[in-house]
């Protein structure tokens, strides 16, 4: 088992070496999407749409709700949800999803194809994972309320 401080455009390229028990702290942007988003990224790609942020390289959070309410932080979301359009995402160029448990076979035969990444947030260090947003800004979907696609800039 390894330790890497990443910046987030270091991932397409160090994301095949990553391995099972590795642990990484990111810095840079990573994005947040679940499934009503996903849903539309992946319309806009079967009409030719522009996407609300380029997939080749991107790490998105799997977190809600985006914000948190009064008191609460921004945590992780059961990544599950996301499995039926995360293969078109990676074989999009997406390097990295963070989220937590088991993801299905189709997604793993994809990241396995496309050398990406599915990073493991530990359920309830949700505290220390919002310490390291510095940023946060709407940037696509505004009509899905706290299930819009966010820009994070993050701190290790």
């Amino acid at each position: 088992m390894a330790h890497y401080d990443l910046k987030t455009e270091q991932l397409k390229e160090m994301a095949p070496k990553l391995r099972a028990g590795d642990t990484v702290t990111l810095t840079g942007t990573v994005y947040t999407a679940r499934d009503a988003a996903h849903k539309k990224i992946v319309a806009a790609m079967d009409a030719g749409d522009k996407l609300p942020f380029d997939l080749d390289g991107a790490a998105i959070y799997y977190a809600g709700p985006t914000p948190a309410k009064p008191g609460q932080v921004i945590g992780p979301t059961t990544s599950g949800r996301m499995d039926p359009f995360a293969p078109r995402l990676l074989d999009a160029g997406l390097a990295c999803m963070i989220g937590k448990g088991v993801r299905n076979q189709g997604v793993q035969d994809a990241m396995a194809r496309n050398g990406a990444v599915y990073m493991v947030a530990i359920g309830g260090a949700g505290a220390a994972k919002a310490a390291s947003i510095k940023n946060v800004e709407v940037i696509a979907y505004d009509e899905l309320g706290c299930e819009s696609v966010k820009r994070l800039t993050v701190e290790n």
